[in-house]
């Protein structure tokens, strides 16, 4: 069916549409497109018109009158929250006189994991889909529209349509089959086996570590973790992004999917690392602390989620954004994409020399990284 004979329509909100609709869209794989993941950023207060993100999803419905494509879409009024920097194009579109905001951004907020960002219960539609977001940029007068961490899969989809790709990097764990924790050890120099046991002896010391998921995570449990994510949120973003409630809803709806990393010492929680368990992964998203103890870091966020992964049998672990010391503890470089739609000739021209100047150095930067990986040869 060509894309210009079918009709798209915004939802008010993502809890506006059941949730069993947009899961037959979403899938289960990943847990940061679910209804159950949206909604609460949503019900919470923290992706709201109010603070910059208001829900816009987009909607193809199939024969049978239920969704067949979502994208899970935004009107943005910032730059805010979504680790793939336009500010120098927002500064050079507003100086030559266009109003880079409002934009539109189809994205998990506030999550550079890398995904599904066309949600296709029937993938025919997905050609539909991106003509329905150009077309909502375009009728609206709107600078551009923006599909961040994007999965590789569907970063085709989007070429064939005539978008701008960009490229960044981070740093991903890979499981080779490792049987424990010392079997990947195995694979790394001496040299950097002997740094990570002493990391982790230094970190643990005196403190108890617990994994938590489900029922055993309590209020009290997520009290303490917003203690630790206000400070790093004030210390990175100035204030954080999400509202104490959307824990708890996180924990209801799906804590099944929730392991909280806590170490305690003498039974009270002093720092805590956040990960949410895929299908074929393990995603650490939040960390902070109330206690600076050396190393603590790598070994909540770092070691113990590579336990967390060999123990469930998951393929990898997806740390965040950034973060060049993840190399020294076995996180490799990989890829990470997104897609650009510049309605205005001009500014698109501009965007696109950019991009390819920037892809570039991407490459080059990351086979320098390559050469720095910890692994003994041949590992």
């Amino acid at each position: 069916m060509p894309a210009s004979s079918v009709t798209a329509r915004i939802a008010d909100g993502v809890c506006s549409i059941p949730a069993a609709r947009w899961d037959a869209c979403a899938g289960t794989a990943d847990p940061f497109v679910s209804h159950a993941f949206l909604s609460a950023l949503e019900r919470s207060g923290s992706a709201t018109a109010e603070t910059g993100w208001q829900p816009l999803p987009i909607v193809v419905d199939g024969a049978d009158g239920a969704p067949a494509a979502i994208a899970p879409a935004y009107a943005k009024s910032h730059s805010q929250g979504e680790y793939v920097f336009d500010h120098a194009w927002a500064d050079a579109w507003q100086r030559a006189g266009g109003r880079y905001y409002p934009k539109i951004q189809v994205a998990v907020p506030f999550t550079p994991v890398p995904g599904p960002r066309l949600l296709l219960r029937d993938p025919a539609m997905a050609p539909a889909l991106i003509a329905a977001i150009e077309t909502l940029t375009e009728q609206n007068g709107l600078s551009s529209a923006h599909v961040t961490f994007v999965e590789e899969a569907q970063l085709p989809l989007f070429e064939a349509a005539g978008w701008l790709v960009r490229a960044g990097t981070q740093f991903h764990w890979q499981n080779q089959g490792y049987g424990c924790f010392d079997d990947f050890l195995g694979a790394l120099s001496s040299r950097k086996r002997k740094a990570i046991r002493r990391e982790r002896a230094e970190a643990a010391a005196g403190l108890a570590i617990r994994h938590l998921s489900g029922a055993e995570i309590t209020e009290a449990h997520w009290d303490a973790f917003w203690n630790f994510y206000q400070d790093t949120g004030g210390r990175k973003w100035g204030r954080p992004y999400l509202t104490r409630s959307f824990f708890s809803m996180l924990g209801e709806a799906m804590g099944d999917r929730v392991l909280l990393i806590l170490a305690e010492r003498d039974g009270q929680p002093i720092a805590g690392a956040l990960n949410l368990i895929g299908a074929d992964a393990l995603y650490g998203r939040y960390w902070g602390c109330t206690e600076e103890v050396p190393f603590l870091h790598f070994e909540l966020c770092y070691y113990q989620a590579i336990d967390a992964a060999i123990a469930r049998g998951l393929g990898r672990v997806e740390a965040g954004a950034q973060g060049e010391h993840k190399l020294a503890r076995g996180y490799r470089p990989v890829t990470t994409w997104s897609a650009h739609w510049l309605p205005d000739p001009g500014f698109r021209r501009a965007v696109a020399d950019f991009l390819e100047r920037e892809k570039a150095a991407v490459a080059h930067e990351q086979e320098f990284l390559g050469q720095m990986m910890p692994f003994r040869r041949g590992g």
